[in-house]
């Protein structure tokens, strides 16, 4: 093997290197989002059926938006839709 096929293979190589590192990062954000967005939808339904026992007329929906807020933001972003909800009460 001569001088300049070397390089390239060693350059193909780091080539793939990289994008590996790249669809583990992608894969692993997605993974994230999506086990924040249950863990969120659980939280939701569980202070929402708190709320309900106390006899607190504040719960909030489970929708593709607060899925969504839930997914991005965690456990902060069911806090924020708390929030909105309780502000828009009083």
């Amino acid at each position: 093997m001569d001088k300049n096929m070397s390089l390239v293979v060693v350059g193909a190589f780091c080539v793939v290197v990289l994008i590996i590192s790249l669809l583990k990062q992608r894969a692993q954000f997605v993974l994230n989002f999506f086990v924040r967005m249950i863990l969120g939808a659980v939280g939701i339904l569980f202070v929402n059926g708190l709320l309900e026992r106390q006899e607190i007329m504040v719960s909030v929906g489970l929708n593709p938006v607060s899925l969504l807020t839930t997914g991005v933001l965690g456990f902060s972003g069911v806090a924020l839709l708390y929030i909105i909800v309780a502000c828009r009460f009083l």
